[in-house]
């Protein structure tokens, strides 16, 4: 079955050569993903309209980092919180509930698993359980005025279903990137 298969080396290789790089590269590497990260998720305030498509694309820094290693990714993840405060506070909700801790589930399930459910079915918790501590513990209309704020198990099944294909879509992103970074690398 597709979903059971297990991945390929993409990912393992290219853990392999980030891992290469000294200490100094990797936090520079940290860094400039940091700020991609906060410029990405900061554009829907600077750029409405167009800033909405745009803003989704911070969850591949923070994805890409806790593939390299954990501790990257948590001091990645971190600063970007710490950006966002300075650059965006009103994206600062969002963040870290969000593309954030999707990039989290996304990052340490590639570097846990090889079977491409189990990566897909964590980044979907883990953005499920954010959207719904911002929509019904913290009551911010995350999905919009029309979503009520009261806990409704249909609304909370749509929402899984909504972040199970979302993370599949980061899932097969992610790993055509790992395809060409390998190719890239072997050169």
């Amino acid at each position: 079955m597709y979903f059971l298969k297990s991945l390929s080396n993409e990912v393992k290789s290219a853990q392999i050569f980030l891992n290469e790089l000294s200490k100094s590269r990797q936090l520079v590497l940290a860094a400039l993903f940091t700020s991609l990260a906060a410029l990405f998720q900061s554009a829907g305030g600077f750029l409405p309209g167009i800033g909405i498509f745009i803003s989704p694309l911070s969850t591949a820094p923070i994805l890409f980092c806790f593939v390299i290693s954990l501790p990257l990714g948590f001091i990645t993840y971190i600063l970007t919180n710490l950006l966002l405060l300075i650059i965006q506070p009103s994206e600062l909700i969002i963040f870290p509930f969000t593309t954030g801790v999707l990039g989290i589930g996304l990052g340490v399930a590639f570097y846990f698993f090889k079977k491409r459910l189990y990566i897909i079915i964590s980044g979907a918790t883990l953005l499920t359980l954010g959207i719904i501590t911002l929509l019904y513990v913290f009551k911010f209309p995350v999905l919009g005025p029309m979503i009520s704020k009261d806990f409704s198990l249909s609304t909370t099944g749509f929402i899984f279903l909504f972040s199970f294909l979302y993370s599949w879509i980061w899932v097969e992103l992610s790993l055509a990137y790992f395809k060409k970074l390998k190719t890239f690398t072997s050169l």
